[in-house]
This record gives C-alpha cells, sequence and structure tokens, in this order.
C-alpha cells in the first residue's frame, strides 16, 4: 500500500468555500479516478503558518497505480483546482509506503 499525501495550506477569506468544493467536487474526481482504494481528510491542529492546513491522504494498492494517477489525472486535476483557488492556497505532495 502506497500513501499520496498532500498538504494544503489555505487562505482564510476563502476557506468556507475551498473546503466545500475539495469534499464535493475534488476530493470525489480523486477518487473516482479509481486509482485510490481510501482517503481521508484531516486538518492540522496547530498549523504552522496563518490560514488552514489539512492533509488529503489518498491510499493506492501500488506504486504503478500511484504513478497512473500522478502522470495520467493529477495534471488536470490540479488545474482545476488552480482555477478556481488561484494563488490562495499553497500545497506539497508526499509519497510514503504504508508498512502496517
Amino acid at each position: 500500500m502506497v500513501l499520496y499525501s498532500v498538504t494544503v495550506n489555505v487562505a482564510d477569506e476563502v476557506h468556507e468555500e475551498w473546503l466545500q468544493w475539495m469534499r464535493e467536487v475534488h476530493v470525489p474526481d480523486v477518487m473516482n479516478t479509481g486509482c485510490f482504494v481510501s482517503n481521508k481528510i484531516m486538518r492540522l491542529k496547530d498549523p504552522i503558518q496563518d490560514g488552514n492546513t489539512y492533509s488529503f491522504q489518498y491510499f493506492a494498492e501500488t506504486d504503478a497505480i500511484l504513478t497512473q494517477y500522478l502522470e495520467v489525472y493529477a495534471p488536470a486535476l490540479r488545474a482545476d483546482v488552480d482555477s478556481k483557488f488561484a494563488n490562495q492556497y499553497l500545497a506539497f505532495r508526499t509519497i510514503l509506503d504504508v508498512i502496517e
């Protein structure tokens, strides 16, 4: 199992709209790619910087499936977020092997 984690800090001004859109549109779109078996949305209790910080965690069965997602689906899905919330969030992505 492979964890694809996207950590996002979003500006207070758009936080509520962004979170609703992520829950109702973006996360379902990611899951509808068929590349992930489950996902979780988490909020950092003590953000390091201003705004609201979230961790979106997506679980893929293999590295190959995650690679397929990153090459085939991720560019368009990232562009969708940018078209709606450009310059109002900062994201970084990590890939982790699940060992237990």
